[in-house]
């Protein structure tokens, strides 16, 4: 198996702290899985999409469900379509090797060039999923008894495991894995950040859409804060409707963008008529529609 490293420095369209690039070029360099948590919404994905930009490689993603099996990521024997070839059609059914799709961690082992796999959300599967991928993740090889054939990575995938915290890892996982943690951005790095998504955005518009964003996440009943992402499609969906920054002052328009629980809008409402004197419009009265 070849080793090819590369630095990366980021990305064009990501922000990215110094203290999570040295976590990634570490992980390139100790050849260990890169293990990123915090709340959604904090660009958990797309520092993988980054790094594959960054460092001009394919990749390759993996979506993890609440029914997701390790094997899956290896490969799947497909025996309900070699049942019907042996009945219904004129292949060759003995061999088996037709009928062995390659998983994305499969996928990724038989890649001729070094890609970047992105394990998404793994704490969606169940508490075994993790233990099961130990072995794979440490030898970069794996076991298929249909065709009693070994598949061997050739070349050592970057890995990149995203977990939004809803299940606690394993320790012997954890224990091959560098982890970094993504804190929620402060309103000086969210404004780098909008900066790369909209260059040509109003300051004010900016200005006053932050200060109600900063203000919504202190709401303490609200079971889903408004994170980056929907911050980002909330500004793009005021540019696209003409408001103007003065707006924002007097109502919170398209809270359905930021918000997504009856209960969170219904704790926002809450909060609007009982504090008369409203930290983000310092006014009389803050009208939602």
């Amino acid at each position: 198996m070849k080793k090819s490293f590369g630095e990366y420095r980021g990305s064009s369209n990501y922000i990215v702290s110094d203290e999570l690039r040295n976590a990634v070029n570490i992980a390139i360099a100790l050849q260990k899985p890169l293990l990123i948590k915090g709340e959604p919404g904090t660009g958990k994905t797309m520092l993988a999409q980054s790094i594959a930009e960054g460092l001009g490689k394919r990749l390759i993603v993996w979506n993890i469900k609440s029914t997701t099996k390790a094997q899956e990521g290896l490969y799947v024997y497909d025996t309900v379509q070699r049942l019907y070839d042996s009945q219904f059609g004129d292949h060759d059914v003995s061999n088996i090797s037709q009928y062995i799709k390659l998983g994305k961690l499969g996928e990724a082992f038989v890649s001729d060039e070094q890609v970047v796999l992105l394990i998404d959300e793994i704490d969606k599967a169940d508490l075994e999923f993790p233990n099961d991928l130990l072995w794979e993740l440490d030898q970069m090889n794996f076991y298929i008894p249909e065709t009693k054939e070994t598949i061997t990575a050739k070349h050592r995938p970057i890995v990149i495991i995203t977990s939004n915290a809803e299940k606690e890892l394993p320790d012997a996982f954890l224990r091959r894995c560098i982890f970094h943690y993504i804190a929620f951005p402060d309103p000086e790095g969210m404004k780098e950040i909008i900066k790369v998504h909209y260059p040509d955005l109003d300051k004010k518009l900016m200005e006053q859409c932050l200060e109600a964003f900063y203000w919504l996440r202190t709401i303490p009943e609200f079971q889903k804060k408004p994170s980056t992402s929907e911050l980002l499609d909330w500004l793009q969906a005021l540019v696209i409707g003409g408001i103007s920054p003065k707006r924002i002052t007097e109502e919170l328009p398209f809270m359905g963008v930021l918000l997504k629980k009856n209960q969170d809008l219904d704790a926002l409402l809450w909060h609007l008529n009982n504090r008369p004197q409203s930290r983000i419009a310092h006014r009389q009265s803050f009208h939602l529609r």
